[in-house]
This record gives C-alpha cells, sequence and structure tokens, in this order.
C-alpha cells in the first residue's frame, strides 16, 4: 500500500512539473488563419507535436487592421507573444509602435520574390491581389484594372481599406495605375457599380460565392482552393495588363515577453511541414523553397519570374492619403 501511494504521489508531482512547465504562446491573428479550414489548428497540433513544452492559443480577429489597430491599443499590456498576420505595408508604422523585438530566425532559406533582410517581422507566406470570378458566369472578365473601373456591367466586390490589408490593396493597386489627378474619378467610377465594400475578407468572399458580384477582391491563388478542397476549376483570377500588387504576410515576437516557445514557433512557421500547411490552407504561396502540390508549386514559380507594380516602398503617410482619398470620393 505504501508502494501503491508513493507510485500515485510521484505520478501527480510529475503531472504537476510538466503542467509548470509548459509555456503557453498567446498568438493575436486573424479569423480566417485560425478557422477550421485555415492553416491555424493544423500548424497548432504540428508545432506542439514538435515542441511538447509547447502550447499555442490563438486570438483571432476580423482582419490584419483590426488586429493591429488592438495590439496598438493594448500597447505593452498586450497578452499577445507573437502577432501573426500583418504585412510588408505595415512594418514601418508597426516598428515605430516599440512593441515587436528582433528574432533569431535564420533568414538564408527564404525564397521570395524580393531579398528580405528585416529580422523583426519574419515573412511566413506571400501571394499577390486578384479579382476572382466564375468563368461559367462571367465570359468576358476584365483584362485591366482600368477596364473593371470603367465596366458599369460589371457587379464588383471588395474590402474596406481602413481596416483590411486585401482592401488596401487595391488602394496601392489604384494609386499604381492612374495618375494622382485621375484616381478620385476612378474611385467614384468604380462605385457605380460595386455592390458593397465589406469589413473583411472571409464576408467579401462568401458574398460572392453566394452570387451576389461578379468579381470579388483576393489572390490569384483562390482558385487553387476551389479546384483541391472542391474538385472546381470554373473559377479564376483575371489577369490585367498593368501588372499586380504583391502583399507579403508576417509574423513577430512581442517585445519584453520572455518566451520561448513564442521564438520557437516563429522558426517553425517557415518549416517545410508548417510551409506545407500554410499554402495548401491559407492558399497563399510558401516563402521557401520546397514542394507543395503541383499547382501551387507552377504558380509559386511563375510568380517569382513576373514582374509586379512597386508598391513595397510606400510610406505609411502616403498610403493614409490615398486612403483619405478612396473614403472622401465615395462620400462626394
Amino acid at each position: 500500500m505504501f508502494q501503491l501511494k508513493s507510485v500515485l504521489f510521484l505520478t501527480a508531482l510529475c503531472a504537476t512539473a510538466c503542467a509548470v512547465q509548459a509555456q503557453t504562446v498567446n498568438v493575436y491573428t486573424y479569423d480566417t488563419f485560425t478557422s477550421d479550414w485555415g492553416a491555424g489548428p493544423k500548424v497548432k497540433t504540428l508545432f506542439e507535436q514538435a515542441h511538447a513544452q509547447c502550447q499555442v492559443n490563438y486570438v483571432s480577429f476580423d482582419s490584419a487592421g483590426t488586429l493591429f489597430n488592438r495590439v496598438r491599443l493594448e500597447g505593452r499590456k498586450t497578452a499577445a507573444d507573437v502577432v501573426l498576420g500583418l504585412d510588408n505595408y505595415m512594418l514601418e508604422e508597426a516598428r515605430k509602435t516599440g512593441l515587436f523585438a528582433e528574432n533569431q530566425v535564420d533568414l538564408n532559406g527564404l525564397a521570395l520574390p524580393s531579398d528580405w533582410q528585416d529580422s523583426t517581422f519574419l515573412p511566413y507566406d506571400f501571394g499577390q491581389y486578384a479579382f476572382i470570378y466564375d468563368k461559367t458566369k462571367l465570359q468576358n472578365p476584365p483584362a485591366s484594372l482600368k477596364d473593371l473601373v470603367e465596366r458599369r456591367d460589371l457587379r464588383v466586390i471588395y474590402q474596406d481599406p481602413r481596416v483590411s490589408s486585401v482592401g488596401r490593396g487595391l488602394v496601392l493597386w489604384m494609386n499604381a495605375v492612374y495618375p494622382a489627378e485621375q484616381v478620385a474619378q476612378a474611385w467614384r467610377t468604380l462605385a457605380q457599380h460595386t455592390v458593397t465594400v465589406g469589413k473583411g475578407w472571409s464576408e467579401t468572399y462568401g458574398a460572392f460565392l453566394q452570387g451576389e458580384a461578379d468579381l470579388v477582391l483576393s489572390y490569384n491563388t483562390s482558385p487553387l482552393y476551389h479546384l483541391l478542397q472542391e474538385q472546381k476549376d470554373h473559377y479564376a483570377a483575371a489577369e490585367f495588363s498593368e501588372g499586380g500588387v504583391l502583399q507579403i504576410e508576417v509574423a513577430a515576437l512581442v517585445a519584453n515577453r520572455d518566451n520561448a516557445c513564442a521564438g520557437q514557433f516563429l522558426q517553425f512557421l517557415i518549416s517545410p511541414a508548417a510551409q506545407k500547411e500554410i499554402a495548401l490552407n491559407n492558399v497563399m504561396l510558401p516563402v521557401i523553397q520546397t514542394e507543395i502540390e503541383p499547382h501551387f508549386d507552377a504558380l509559386t514559380a511563375r510568380q517569382r519570374q513576373t514582374p509586379v507594380l512597386d508598391t513595397l516602398k510606400l510610406s505609411p503617410e502616403q498610403v493614409k492619403r490615398w486612403i483619405h482619398t478612396w473614403q472622401t470620393s465615395l462620400t462626394r
């Protein structure tokens, strides 16, 4: 009996010690990443299997803009250890907050369309903005952004650039294609056949799938989701003659959190195992050279060789001015 009690005591003591040793990584991110069909749950499972001493806790928001605003509002009192979902157009503003710390991730394995040397913000996927349409319903898709804007027979849905990184992508795109003095009128013309400007990607893409619009702003990877997950090949990304705009999504450590598992989570994000899940389930392209799936591999290779519009070095102030122009154009 004494031996049995000793064994039970030691077992309970071990369980308590193991629980104490387990460290939680609070990851602030957006809801499409954490959804049941998103990459988040799968990345969490793989990471916790590889790092038994770590547990991932996701806190999700409806968009990258909302996510960033929450982190700034909480400041140094934030519960986040990692922020996942900002992109290359937010980095200068994010850096100014002083809320993020440098990481120790080896960047030598990155394979992006442009060189990346930032040791604070770590890329985990990338893609090109595109308008998606159903080939069975739209036989003559627009061949350029100007064509999309001027064709009033096209019903369009896009996202609010004040809170959505995808919506902000359209602002960059419009200002890269149109001369400054023509942008406001272009927004007004587009507004005449815009069905809605949604808050986030999920609701707008869902509205498109329900037939509420002919085209929706998303990424050129979106048709791959329908092809691979639903065996539907009738969705396509419109190819515009002016060129496209890239988005690079990043993750970062929150400063002064003293969480070893957070650094390990960042390193894991660019492992082949995590990159495959992120590519297939976040429906974006991998940031390292790794085989994902033949259709993804072909698009990744083509994307790395495709010229894009130069929008990666814009200042936050310039982007804010452009968003203000969008906003005021719609109220006139």
